[in-house]
């Protein structure tokens, strides 16, 4: 029993540290493609602490459980209602996460080519209020932000992602399920063939 034990927390360790490693040195290959993203995922999930006693999180093909976050300019946003009746890329980003940087202007352009009809896309900053205000001066973007704190029950968590890595992004559809999640930035172009539902 202990032997199992140990293979599986070596297994675990060995897929995180790879997951990592491509993280730390760029998405690569690998994250680039739906396999990778699985592979991905599996590995920050067999890591992951629980979620606290309470909070429920997003399952791929199941409806997103329902949660709130601040908005930027002091308001809410309840997901997923509040973007019910059309599609929704939630991308959860930090002010000081590098590939989360790189990849706001083709979320800002994602987002303007959709129009009133096509995907909405939000921003959810974990990070400080005063950081996100003054990055977004400098760097802004047209899409809606909200903010949340960093934890083990933020938006991130809620929605799917354990570990808390930035950038990372899900495809909510327009009635409430978890299409697809992401981990790592979006390069050119590669949010159109993503968001495809």
């Amino acid at each position: 029993m202990r032997i199992g034990l140990v293979i599986g927390v070596a297994v675990a360790a060995g897929l995180l540290g790879l997951v990592a490693a491509l993280l730390g040195s760029g998405p690569g290959p690998l994250l680039r493609t739906d396999a990778g993203q699985r592979v991905a995922q599996a590995a920050l999930q067999a890591a992951a602490p629980a979620a606290p006693e309470g909070v429920a999180t997003a399952r791929r093909g199941a409806a997103v459980p329902a949660f709130t976050v601040p908005a930027l300019d002091g308001d809410a946003y309840a997901l997923p209602g509040d973007f019910a009746g059309r599609p929704l890329l939630v991308n959860l980003w930090a002010s000081w996460c590098a590939p989360c940087i790189e990849e706001m202007p083709e979320l800002d352009r994602y987002a303007r080519s959709q129009g009133a009809e096509g995907t909405r896309v939000l921003g959810i900053a974990l990070d400080d209020a005063d950081a996100v205000r003054a990055f977004l001066e400098r760097i802004p973007v047209d899409y809606p932000q909200a903010l949340d704190v960093p934890g083990p029950a933020d938006a991130g968590v809620r929605l799917g992602n354990p570990r808390g890595v930035l950038p990372y992004s899900v495809l909510i559809s327009a009635d409430g399920r978890l299409l697809r999640t992401r981990i790592g930035p979006f390069e050119h172009g590669e949010i159109d063939a993503w968001a495809r539902h």
